[in-house]
């Protein structure tokens, strides 16, 4: 990672490339020196919280219960400071034991080629089960 934010689509997409490459396996430490000291940190419905030690603490909960993650990330816009990306994932669930799938949508805003501002909506279902969200 740079010390400058990506410029084009093609630093953008290297830079989608590079943050999935360190989930699998998690790659905390480099996973958090891609992020700000003072990071702001939307995740799903968990509730906003700021700076890289709670940040930490999600990650190692999230790799402590995301057996054999397999992540895709495609960046889907670059504009001005702001990456968006679409992922979808499979892992198995250390509580359950179950097969689990989810997808979504992030919003990164940059500063000095680090994420400062991470924001996530997405879903996640047992595999093969309908959709949480009752609709068929």
């Amino acid at each position: 990672m740079t010390e400058r934010n990506p410029q084009t689509v093609e630093e953008a997409r290297a830079f989608v490339a590079q943050v999935e490459s360190l989930f699998m396996p998690w790659n905390i430490p480099a996973l958090l020196a891609g992020f700000t000291e003072d990071c702001v940190v939307r995740f799903g419905d968990l509730p906003e919280f700021r700076g890289k030690i709670e940040l930490e603490k999600l990650f190692r909960s999230r790799s402590e219960r995301q057996i054999g993650y397999r992540l895709r990330k495609e960046l889907r816009s670059l504009s001005g400071d702001r990456i968006a990306n679409y992922w979808e994932g499979e892992w198995r669930d250390a509580v359950t034991g179950k097969e689990v799938a989810g997808r979504g949508v992030e919003v990164w805003t940059m500063r000095d080629g680090k994420i400062a501002v991470w924001e996530a909506a997405f879903n996640f279902n047992e595999q093969g089960k309908p959709s949480a969200m009752g609709l068929t």
